[in-house]
Order: structure tokens, then sequence, then C-alpha cells
């Protein structure tokens, strides 16, 4: 009976030993979360008709592989147009700025040279040569009135001894007349040269040959600078109309932005998209992270902190992460977060980051973050 007490007392101590033992031991902080990766959702800033679809959900894809295309509706029209006008707009800029040819200030100099001597030639008058032989048009106009007289009045006397018939007469008569009316003609001539140049005439040529200095000076010269100006801020808006369309062309595929996994693909060939709405959703699976949250009497860590992070998918293995991320303000525990410490009181969310496991661990997962070695 006295072994049996014995025995049981010293149990007992054991027992109470062992138990004094494990409350004196402190197990390692951990904080549990969930494995998350960034999401990226494209499209595209134009929207339209699915053209094709190349890509299933699931698939991975690396950076430049095309998702979805679009019809491109009227945009290859309306870039040929803007082509076209963008040509136009080059072609007169450059004509603008090479000024004019050759051949244009050669004909201007020589229209110039024309109108200054028709110039001169009215502001000198008549030559004395030209007063001459308007004064001998006159002498000979003047003996052939004489004479036609002379004849006249044969005529009249042989008509009236019946020597001559009408006819005879009134050809005498008709050649007299014109001969009076050259000499009229001939004197208004003549007075005429003398008279000189009337100033309307030369007012006259002097604007012509003014308007020809300056049309020469303008060839010479060029366009005007506001002119080049104008047509370079021309040809540098059609230019940026063709951009603009080229870019719209660019829209028309939507290109992975990064190497991922095709997460939701819900476009059939024919669906209508719209402008700047998501049409593909990428997971970037190569940086895999783990949001959780601290105690704030645990919060004796900095950004680069080197932590442990298990799974249950692979319980006998660890892998390695750091601490990217340490909120600045402070929050209340998230319902779904398990942490050893009391739900009341106040945690900072942190973000680590894996540095391994990528190629094995997958968004969901479940994970625990050691901040303390564990055991």
């Amino acid at each position: 009976m006295v072994a049996r007490l014995v025995a049981l007392l010293l149990v007992s101590v054991v027992l109470v030993g062992l138990l004094l033992h494990n409350q004196r031991i402190v197990k390692p902080l951990k904080v549990s979360g969930h494995i998350e990766a960034d999401e990226i959702r494209v499209g595209s800033r134009v929207g339209g008709r699915i053209a094709s679809v190349p890509i299933v959900e699931g698939q991975h894809v690396s950076v430049g592989t095309l998702l979805v295309e679009l019809e491109p509706f009227d945009l290859n029209e309306r870039l040929a147009q803007a082509s076209a006008e963008r040509e136009a707009r080059r072609a007169t800029y450059e004509k603008l700025k090479a000024g004019f040819r050759t051949e244009e200030q050669a004909e201007a100099k020589a229209d110039l040279q024309q109108f200054k001597a028709r110039l001169d030639q009215l502001q000198r008058g008549p030559r004395e040569q030209d007063v001459l032989a308007a004064r001998a048009r006159l002498r000979l106009a003047q003996a052939e009135l004489e004479l036609s007289r002379q004849r006249l009045a044969r005529t009249r006397s042989l008509f009236k001894s019946n020597a001559a018939n009408r006819e005879d007469m009134d050809a005498a008569i008709t050649q007299q007349t014109v001969a009076h009316e050259t000499v009229q003609v001939r004197e208004l001539e003549l007075d005429l040269l003398l008279e000189g140049t009337r100033p309307e005439e030369i007012a006259a040529a002097e604007a012509l040959a003014e308007k020809a200095k300056q049309q020469m000076l303008l060839r010479e010269t060029g366009y005007r600078p506001e002119e080049i100006a104008e047509a370079k801020a021309a040809l540098l808006a059609a230019e940026a109309a063709v951009a603009a369309i080229e870019d719209q062309r660019k829209e028309l595929k939507v290109i992975a932005p990064l190497d991922g996994t095709i997460e939701a693909v819900d476009l059939q060939v024919g669906d209508l998209v719209g402008p700047n709405a998501p049409v593909i959703s990428i997971m970037d699976t190569s940086t895999l992270w783990v949001r959780a949250y601290v105690p704030e009497n645990k919060l004796s860590f900095k950004v680069g902190y080197q932590v442990v992070i298990t799974v249950d998918s692979y319980p006998k293995e660890r892998f390695q992460g750091h601490i990217s991320f340490i909120a600045r303000q402070a929050e209340f525990t998230p319902g779904n977060v398990q942490t050893p410490e009391e739900r009341s009181k106040q945690v900072f969310r942190i973000k680590v980051v894996l540095d391994e496991g990528a190629d094995r661990l997958r968004p969901g997962m479940s994970a625990d973050v050691w901040l303390e070695p564990p055991e």
C-alpha cells in the first residue's frame, strides 16, 4: 500500500514538472494568410468586334503574346486618307521651303525688263526719225490729194464734152475724197508724235514696271516665314493624325504585357467589346506573396526581414521569403485570419514576398508566415 502511494506521488511530481516546463516554453510566432499574385486585366482602348481569340483559360503566355484581335472596321480607310493628306501637306511645305524655281525667277526678271523698256520708250517720246517719217507721209498724202484734184478737174471737163462717162467722174470724185481723208489722218499722226506720250500712259507703264519688279523680288526672296511656318504646322498636324490612327490600329491587338497565366476568358469571335474595358485577366505568377497581419506588440522587424513560409500542400518543406511592406497605419484583425493573439487587438498588415517556390506554389493556397524560426 505504501509502495503504491509512493509510486502515485512520484508520477504526480513528474506530471507537475512537465506541465511547468511546457508553460515556460514560448512557441515561435507565426501568422497565417493566403498566397496571392498580381492580377492584370488587359483590354483595348478602341473596342470593337472580336476577330479572333487565340488563347484559352489556364494557358501560360509570354510577353508579346497575342491575346485578342479586333476587326479594323474603317481604320484602314481612315489611315489611307490621313496618309494622303499628310503627303499633300508635306509637298506644300517642301515647296514653300524650297522657294521659287530658277525658271520662275528668270521669267519674272524678263517681264521686268520688258515693262521697263516700254516705260523708257514712253518717257523719251517719239524718235526724230519717226517725226520725219510722219512729215514725209503727210507730204505724200498732200501730193496725192493735189493729184486727185487735178484728175477730177480734167475728168469734169471731159465729162462736159461727153468725152468721159459717169463712172469716170465718180471714180475721180472718190479718189479725191480718199486723198483728202488720208491727208487728215497723216496730219493727226504727226500731231500725236509732236505732242509726245500722255501722262496717263506713262503712269500706267510705271505701275506695270513696279509690279513686275515686286514680282521679281518675290521670286528671288521666296515665301514669307509665316507661310512656311503655317505649312509646317499643317504637316505636323497631319503627321499627328496619322500617328493617332496608327496607335488605334495597334490597339486592335491586345498583347500580353508580361509573362503569366490566363485566368479568365469569356469571349467569342463576333462579340462586341467596349473601349477601355478589361477583356482578359492574366495572373502574374512570377512573383507570389502572402498578405498577413501582425499584432502590434510583435511588430519588431523591418522591411527586408527574412522569414520562413510553410503551406499545407508541402508540410515538410519550408520556403524562404522576405517582408516587402509594413502598413503605416494599424487596423483590426480580419475575421478570417488566425493569430495567436486576441482578435480585439490592433494589427499591422504586412506583405511577404516568396523568394522561392514560385514554380510549385499557387495563388489561393493557405500559408503560415513564421516571424520567428520554427522548431
